[in-house]
């Protein structure tokens, strides 16, 4: 048996030895690419998924080379997705909240230093030149400048001194038609229109730059290059920007280099507020006006849709849950239309049917008893509106978990209780509504969450609207928390994109839902163990 058995052992630990290869090879591969998608990250100022990719490749690394890490090979990538999807999201929200980030604050100090430290003028004493640009076969650039005051022509390269040239001179050729040397040697001359589009030449400084004394070049436009200099110098220690044309001072001000005069200088970038974003919410006359009103609209919104889809989804399943009902299939099978169609279809159906000027709602109310009411402009029919239109998309829903729930019901109860003279209501009351409670009412709690957060019926059927008149913010009367945010944050107009506003809110949100939630669990006892109800 042992002489049989060593090849098997040896094909085994061959076996063993290439798997081992192929794996550490995998990981290699993939530890390369992180790593280069890390430093990618890095150097762009996405210091956090930097963070999360590094955590990510180490949790990796680990598992898959250590031989205590084997039990989590086979969750490595749903752990990861979890990670990036799930946990970093939460984390990098929390910390927009407390930051100023939006438009005007998108990038970080060094990039948005970088921008501004671009920036040119063109002191007093400097001279401007209309220019024609020359490049070689090797891609360097070369310039023939006329002095817009003497009439001075001048050839200029990078990293080369500016010279006093004329045609005839050596490697200059004659003029042409256009007032610069038809040839220069060792470069082409460019066609004007494709000078002036390309992108590289104003980046170009022509000269010897960082020499003292000598004066540099740059195209300022299609038709001129100055003697510019660089407008604003940053002072590290001091965190200050001087502007050399002016003389100004601008200071780090949440993210924005402000002068004592209020002057400041763009782009602005990424900075930590603490909580001025929450304080905001709270407490800004311009949001806390339409808050109250979206707030209780938030509350009712929800309660009012699951309490009128749990009352005709139920009441349309115990109809069917009789024996003998007519067409009781047939029937059942058109009601569950609402529930098959995708949501997004029916909100624009319903959306059109009900607009106030040509619906056809309207028009049939309108001939009937010559008015109808006007869904999208008025504050209390837009709501009515919006909870017709879910009260259609939900209760479907409603039927289909009721009707399974009573199928549970033993009908021995029933039978008891009409030996004990009990009225139908009394029934529904006493041994339908309970028992039904019991099965479906995590689902209703759940249901309220959905509508709490209920955005796709909002924005696509009226938008949040109408608007709330005197608001000072994109606020409407059937607006809900999400749907306020999102306007907040990208339909706000002249107040640009607050994804810090937006942030802080949605964390508020969450704390609002999360705590419904379980209060809502709490008391309904959905997550006690059956012993502790034995």
């Amino acid at each position: 048996m042992s002489i049989v058995d060593k090849p098997k052992v040896s094909n085994s630990v061959a076996e063993s030895q290439v798997s081992k290869i192929i794996r550490m090879a995998l990981l290699l591969v993939f530890n390369v690419g992180a790593i280069w998608f890390i430093y990618q990250a890095s150097t762009k100022g996405f210091y956090q998924i930097a963070i999360v990719l590094g955590i990510i490749v180490v949790f990796f690394d680990i598992i898959f080379t250590l031989e205590k890490g084997y039990p989590f090979r086979y969750m490595a990538f749903g752990l990861a997705f979890m990670l990036i999807f799930v946990i970093y999201p939460i984390f990098f929200t929390t910390y927009i909240a407390f930051t100023n980030y939006g438009d005007g604050h998108l990038l970080t100090k060094e990039q948005a230093l970088r921008q501004i430290e671009q920036e040119t003028y063109l002191p007093a004493e400097g001279k401007s030149y209309t220019w024609t640009a020359y490049k070689s076969a090797e891609g360097n650039y070369a310039l023939w400048l006329v002095d817009k005051t003497t009439g001075e022509t001048l050839l200029a390269k990078p990293g080369e001194p500016i010279i006093s040239a004329k045609p005839g001179d050596p490697g200059i050729g004659e003029i042409g038609t256009d007032g610069a040397p038809a040839t220069i040697d060792g470069y082409a001359k460019l066609n004007k229109l494709l000078a002036a589009s390309d992108k590289t030449l104003p980046n170009i400084k022509f000269g010897e730059e960082g020499v003292e004394g000598a004066k540099t070049v740059q195209v300022r436009s299609p038709n001129e290059a100055a003697e510019l200099q660089i407008r604003y110098l940053y002072d590290k220690a001091a965190d200050t920007l001087t502007d050399q044309e002016t003389g100004r001072v601008y200071y780090d001000k949440e993210g924005v280099f402000t002068s004592t005069d209020g002057r400041t200088v763009s782009p602005g970038f990424r900075a930590t507020v603490g909580w001025k974003n929450f304080k905001n919410f709270f407490t800004s006359p311009a949001l806390k006006g339409p808050l109250i009103r979206i707030l209780v609209w938030n509350f009712v919104f929800p309660l009012i849709s699951v309490v009128s889809t749990f009352a005709l989804g139920v009441s349309i399943a115990i109809m069917y849950n009789e024996e003998g009902f007519p067409l009781k299939k047939l029937i059942r099978t058109l009601l569950l239309i609402p529930y098959t169609i995708p949501s997004v279809i029916t909100i624009l159906i319903w959306r059109g049917m009900l607009n106030s000027e040509f619906g056809v709602i309207n028009r049939i109310l309108n001939s009937i008893i010559g008015t109808a009411p006007r869904w999208t402009t008025e504050p209390i029919w837009a709501q009515i509106a919006v909870l017709i239109v879910n009260l259609w998309l939900g209760f479907p829903y409603m039927m289909l978990i009721s009707s399974g729930a009573l199928q549970s019901i033993p009908s021995d109860i029933y039978e008891a209780a009409t030996i004990d003279g009990a009225s139908s209501w009394q029934k529904f009351r006493s041994i339908t509504l309970p028992l039904l409670l019991v099965a479906v009412g995590p689902l209703l709690i759940a249901s309220y969450v959905f509508n709490f957060n209920n955005f796709g019926l909002i924005y696509l059927f009226i938008g949040g609207g109408p608007a709330i008149v005197g608001a000072s913010t994109n606020a409407g009367h059937t607006d809900i928390l999400l749907s306020y945010i999102y306007k907040l944050a990208f339909e706000s107009g002249g107040r640009g994109v607050q994804y810090g506003l937006a942030s802080a809110i949605s964390i508020v949100l969450f704390i609002l839902v999360g705590t419904m939630t379980l209060l809502q669990y709490r008391f309904t006892n959905m997550w006690e163990e059956v012993s502790e109800n034995a």
